[in-house]
């Protein structure tokens, strides 16, 4: 997936009120964007780090632009912009470069399921049944550290689906958790137990219930984003 159109480099200023982030560009030229990332960017962003947004002309937007990478203060490189995921992962399937859920005839969005009105990111359907997938961007790394970790912030909606994962894989359903690591330099990802435990024991419960844990990293630039490679799952 290439940036389309060209990000630009400018320094981070600020991140307020979740979604807005003030920044300068190279040029000296401050701007507020949007910030569509709702979690906390723990470990992503200090204030002076560089970033990269996208411009948008549209003159019906209330912002510019749009926050796609942060520059971490590990020196990695971030994609913030957590819409990005579901796309990614989007492409990496069509494309056959997730291999465990090649072979599917067809793929849905946003199908409705479970009992507490949840909607899984895609549905997969197989000659033997379908599979549903949750899929969560990842970002928080560690200094001197691989290893990434999910959430970065409490959620109670990411426990939620795994709660409706672990119902489906009790019935035989094929149930898949992916976590897409937008983030570069990581080997593995874990759940981030001293930030959300009842999401770490959610996952032990899914995995306890035949859920399938998948991680995938990608390749990082200023150019383009791409889902690579499998990467380690540490429960």
């Amino acid at each position: 997936m290439k940036f389309a159109p060209a990000l630009e480099e400018g320094r981070l200023l600020k991140r307020y009120k979740r979604f807005l982030a003030d920044i300068e560009t190279a040029s000296g030229e401050q701007l507020t964007i949007h910030c569509p990332n709702t979690g906390s960017m723990l470990n992503c962003m200090s204030e002076g780090c560089r970033v990269w947004f996208s411009r948008s002309n549209d003159p019906k937007r209330k912002l510019p632009g749009t926050w796609e990478i942060a520059e971490t203060p590990q020196g990695r490189l971030a994609c913030v912009n957590t819409a990005r995921a579901n796309a990614l992962v989007e492409e990496a399937l069509k494309t056959g470069l997730i291999p465990e859920l090649a072979g599917f005839s067809s793929l849905k969005r946003e199908v409705a399921y479970g009992q507490e009105n949840s909607r899984a990111d895609f549905r997969l359907d197989f000659a033997d049944g379908p599979a549903f997938i949750e899929v969560k961007s990842v970002t928080l790394g560690f200094d001197g550290s691989p290893v990434a970790a999910f959430p970065d912030a409490v959620t109670t909606r990411g426990s939620k689906h795994l709660r409706e994962l672990a119902a489906l894989a009790r019935e035989g359903v094929w149930a898949v958790q992916l976590y897409c690591v937008n983030l570069s330099g990581i080997d593995a990802v874990r759940p981030a137990e001293e930030i959300d435990p009842a999401y770490a024991a959610a996952l032990r419960e899914a995995v306890s219930a035949g859920v399938e844990v998948l991680a995938y990293g990608v390749e990082l630039t200023t150019e383009e984003v791409r889902v690579c490679r499998r990467l380690d799952v540490r429960i």
